[in-house]
């Protein structure tokens, strides 16, 4: 690899950066991006971070294998690490970020718009209480997904949303339902920012004697397997991770060869709404 690294100055290794592989949207975002890179010719190094923490202290070791690009699948970076990379001409291709430069691109769904839709939906089905589990405070998509659905519910008058926050994991997820719904004003109407908290939550209504859809309608994002289980039938925002990487792989592509971004280089992926069981409750009149 030296004498290669040597005589074209590429070393054909693309790094991921991954965190959070316990959720199986990016878990298989991993595996077909590994795929891809290698079909493309190159290999793969695969560096693992702690879910929702800023990768800038792997990147010098990141860069000092020399390679030809870096994917960050989940993980945050910093702008800091961003221009360390831009000053290395590292290309770096980022998902669910908004971060960019001459050297770096992101691949981001379209959460905004998620999240206006699952607004959008409760109301129609009748809903009057509503709350919001997000991830973890100060994360972009799970903040982006709260921004759509905020602004969809005050465009219909509604203004009071609970929040709480469950790591982007089942069990958290769980526990902070069973407060929501203990709560003195319960919702009828919860969106996670995930379909494993999504599921928690589900899990949560039945625990405390309630019912998915009737007593409280549920929606994830991401579209897992699990989501479309006749046992969870959950109402979800489906992140097109197909999409994602092929877009990624293209702009990662043109930078290796040489190609220079140009002002701010965000691609945002529609992200569409598929509706299930967990919100097929018929709008009822109020009292």
């Amino acid at each position: 690899m030296i004498p290669r690294i040597m005589l074209t100055h590429k070393s054909s290794l693309i790094a991921i950066v991954s965190g959070g592989l316990y959720n199986p949207f990016y878990a298989g975002v991993v595996e077909k991006l590994s795929h891809a890179i290698q079909k493309s010719g190159s290999n793969v190094m695969l560096f693992s971070v702690n879910h929702g923490e800023y990768i800038d202290e792997i990147v010098p070791d990141i860069l000092s294998y020399r390679v030809d690009g870096i994917v960050s699948a989940l993980s945050i970076v910093s702008p800091e690490a961003a221009e360390r990379c831009a000053k290395m001409h590292t290309p770096v291709v980022l998902f669910n970020n908004k971060l960019s430069n001459e050297w770096v691109a992101s691949i981001c769904s379209d959460n905004v718009e998620g999240g206006r839709q699952i607004a959008a939906l409760f109301i129609k089905r009748g809903a009057r209480r509503f709350a919001y589990i997000g991830g973890k405070k100060g994360n972009l998509a799970s903040e982006d997904r709260f921004a759509g659905y905020l602004s969809g519910l005050r465009q219909n008058g509604i203004n009071d949303v609970a929040v709480a926050y469950g790591d982007f994991r089942h069990d958290e997820a769980f526990e902070a339902a069973k407060k929501l719904l203990s709560s003195r004003k319960p919702p009828d109407a919860i969106f996670c920012a995930n379909d494993l908290m999504a599921i928690g939550a589900m899990e949560a209504v039945k625990a405390l004697g309630l019912s998915v859809p009737d007593d409280v309608i549920v929606a994830g994002f991401d579209d897992i397997p699990a989501a479309a289980w006749p046992s969870f039938d959950l109402t979800t925002i489906r992140q097109d991770g197909d999409a994602m990487i092929g877009r990624a792989m293209d702009q990662l592509a043109r930078m290796v060869d040489g190609e220079h971004l140009a002002g701010n280089s965000l691609h945002l992926i529609r992200a569409p709404l598929v509706e299930r069981g967990s919100t097929a409750r018929k709008a009822t009149e109020p009292n």
